[in-house]
């Protein structure tokens, strides 16, 4: 009888992690489909079409995907949490690496934009606290942070 509980328990436990498992691996693949490198890469020859592009993708994805966005933030739970969060970070470390090669290789930043104490980074970082806010906010219309890129950084 003992052998038959521990067999039980070890099911059970198998059971919720490859729940788990699909969760993450679920979570991870629609990530990797709304923010799929298109065969143009034009989008990310200047800052402004990179934003674009990305705001056009969480527009898609919203679409093709209603409520993940808020959903991945609360389909993880306890220990599987932190591991969650980990995937979600990794999509948005590859946003803002998309972000910073795009802002390096824009041609029409002012060449005196940046210095040690507002470096491309902390530009980076201010843009994507930007698409996050509006991502949360199901708002998916970029032109102020167009405007602002414009008006702070370009010639």
């Amino acid at each position: 009888m003992l052998c038959f509980a521990g067999i039980v328990a070890y099911l059970l436990d198998f059971s919720k992690n490859s729940k788990y498992d699909l969760i993450a691996a679920t979570v991870e693949s629609v990530w990797y489909d709304i923010f799929h490198f298109p065969e143009n890469k034009e989008m990310f020859d200047t800052l402004i079409s990179c934003v674009k592009w990305t705001f056009d993708s969480l527009r898609k994805g919203d679409e093709k995907y209603p409520g993940f966005f808020t959903m991945h933030s609360v389909s993880f739970i306890g220990e599987e949490k932190s591991d969650g969060q980990q995937r979600m970070a990794q999509s948005w470390i590859h946003i803002k690496e998309v972000l910073s090669t795009a802002l390096a290789n824009d041609p029409n930043v002012r060449p005196d934009a940046f210095d040690d104490s507002f470096t491309q980074r902390d530009f980076t970082e201010i843009l994507f606290s930007l698409i996050i806010s509006a991502l949360l906010q199901h708002n998916y219309d970029c032109s102020g942070i167009l405007g602002l890129i414009r008006r702070v950084i370009y010639l």
